[in-house]
């Protein structure tokens, strides 16, 4: 698009915002009716959503960034600290006027609560649990070793420097410090799987162990939210940290964790079943039907005391050792498409710019984001070291781990709409977000500038030169059919299939000491695996286009199908 569109684009819109504005001017009372109310979220959704993607067009291919930086600075920009506070006609109080002292409105944070949970129903999808902890123990320790160090780190600084952030000494059993605990936890392996598949080290011993390591992080850190949740429910009951009630708090994070072990085990059990029920639908309807479980079972999870992040995801987990589970992804990925990016520009608009004004909070969070930083690669590097990894590997796994992302803006948004931090500590959250994002992609790349091995023993590279399988195709439809195709084929073959980043499609396929790399393009799919693995992969290839042509000639050779377009045109 050229920058001339654009420019006539952004003047129709700022013309039509000015009729609109100076229209509804005169017909805005001092209680604004459910019209009006509807009416300024439709128009706050159109602007997001035009924020959040140009934001993030600009920030991936212009500034070679991950997009979910440029819809995060896109919604501090469009937010109600800065221009969404600018009086408009028809709007004294800007755009995005502040509801009392928090800074969205609720229909606003509803649709982001929403977004939040396909997101991590989703992110169940992907997860596979127990496959990952028997292909790789080295992979749960280096998760394991990531989360308690950073909980423990994170909960310290606000311990040791709570003279910048509060008025008071804040322990560390304090809900801000454990909630600054919890959000350090959670890794995001999107963006240092992209750098592995550019750098073709998706399958190398370091790609693996940090593939699994992030698996097991995010596992860990939904369940350390539930604990940290009935813990802070308890601190908030009993006045404070320093009058605990420590059978109160065991009681409530027993509670909450209970939930978590009992609907993931029935989940799990009747995983099948509720497969076998979804399958009697159509696909489309088969996802519908699968997120309304999510958003069911998220519900039960609040009422449980939980967040309801935790029951989408226990759903979604649930269903990922099912043949469904990519059938889901694949019909969820628009609504994906258009809730996140709203998701991620909704958690900007939260941010107090103005609490970067004080230089005690500024630099509270560049001791926190550095720390953030260190405390996950220790945490991560330190068991990598006792697993055959030498220093080089080991500090290569443990940037790997550095990127925090969607879980910990989820679980600061939920601290925050709780009351249990305050907006400056939820501003002290997105800061970490983006300095160990922005952290991670060049050094990783520098991690792995040099070819020398990773592990302590010569590992043997006889036949594991990568190959590439490259299928392209005329349309999209096609390439979906044998995407799905390929996907079945290669989890009948007992492979773990994990999406890594639905964005750019891209698969883990795992078997014992068989890694492969998949990317599905709207009209190619691409295979890479290495060179002793290559037969082996390119039979189950061959079986799924087989498996494709089967199902085309059955069409092309059904006369009842070959009748109709004659019975459209007949008289």
């Amino acid at each position: 698009m050229s920058k001339f569109c654009i420019k006539i684009i952004i003047v129709i819109f700022s013309l039509l915002i000015l009729f609109t504005g100076a229209v509804f001017a005169s017909n805005t009372d001092k209680n604004p009716s459910m019209t009006h109310h509807m009416m300024l979220l439709v128009i706050q959704l159109g602007i997001i959503i035009f924020a959040a993607k140009f934001g993030g067009i600009i920030f991936d291919k212009f500034l070679k960034m991950p997009a979910v930086l440029g819809e995060l600075f896109a919604g501090i920009l469009i937010g109600p600290y800065l221009l969404g506070s600018i009086a408009l006609p028809g709007f004294s109080h800007g755009l995005f006027e502040m509801a009392g002292s928090f800074p969205i409105s609720t229909e606003l944070y509803g649709i982001a609560t929403v977004a939040s949970i396909i997101l991590l129903f989703l992110a169940g999808l992907e997860t596979d649990f127990a496959m990952f902890l028997r292909f790789s123990f080295a992979g749960s320790l280096i998760g394991i070793g990531g989360v308690v160090f950073s909980f423990v780190t994170g909960d310290l600084v606000a311990v040791f420097l709570s003279n910048l952030i509060s008025d008071k000494p804040i322990g560390f059993m304090h809900p801000i410090a454990l909630f600054l605990g919890t959000i350090s936890t959670a890794t995001s392996v999107g963006i240092t799987a992209r750098i592995l598949s550019e750098k073709r080290k998706m399958d190398s011993p370091e790609g693996v162990s940090i593939l699994a390591g992030a698996v097991i992080d995010d596992v860990i850190g939904i369940i350390l939210l539930a604990i940290v949740l009935g813990i802070s429910s308890a601190l908030t009951g009993s006045g404070g940290s320093h009058n605990l009630d420590w059978s109160k708090i065991a009681l409530i994070a027993g509670k909450a964790v209970g939930f978590w072990l009992i609907a993931t085990v029935l989940g799990l059990i009747f995983a099948k079943k509720i497969a076998a029920f979804l399958k009697k639908f159509s696909h489309g309807v088969m996802a519908s039907i699968a997120l309304g479980f999510a958003l069911l079972l998220a519900g039960l999870s609040e009422m449980a005391g939980l967040a309801m992040i935790i029951g989408a995801y226990i759903m979604g987990l649930s269903l990922s050792k099912t043949d469904i589970a990519h059938v889901i992804q694949e019909k969820l990925s628009p609504l994906y498409h258009f809730f996140v990016p709203v998701f991620f520009t909704v958690m900007g608009m939260m941010v107090d710019f103005s609490a970067f004004s004080s230089t005690n909070i500024i630099l509270f969070g560049l001791i926190y984001s550095v720390t953030a930083v260190i405390s996950k690669m220790l945490g991560s590097s330190l068991p990598a070291l006792f697993m055959g990894f030498n220093l080089r590997g080991a500090i290569r796994v443990g940037i790997g781990m550095v990127p925090r992302g969607e879980v910990a803006l989820i679980v600061a948004g939920i601290a925050l709409s709780a009351g249990l931090i305050p907006p400056s500590i939820f501003s002290i959250a997105i800061m970490m977000t983006m300095i160990t994002t922005l952290f991670a992609p060049p050094a990783l790349v520098w991690a792995f500038k040099s070819d020398k091995r990773g592990t302590k023993k010569e590992v043997s590279t006889k036949g594991e030169e990568i190959e590439v399988l490259e299928m392209e195709f005329r349309n999209i439809q096609t390439t979906n059919m044998l995407m799905e195709s390929l996907l079945s084929s290669f989890k009948e073959e007992e492979f773990f299939v994990h999406m890594i980043d639905i964005n750019c499609r891209l698969y883990a396929i795992l078997k014992d000491d068989i890694s492969v790399s998949l990317r599905h393009y709207p009209t190619k799919v691409l295979i890479e695996c290495n060179n002793k693995d290559l037969q082996y992969i390119k039979f189950i290839f061959a079986e799924s286009i087989l498996e494709l042509v089967e199902i085309i000639n059955e069409i092309k050779d059904s006369s009842d199908l070959k009748q109709k377009p004659k019975d459209l045109f007949s008289i």
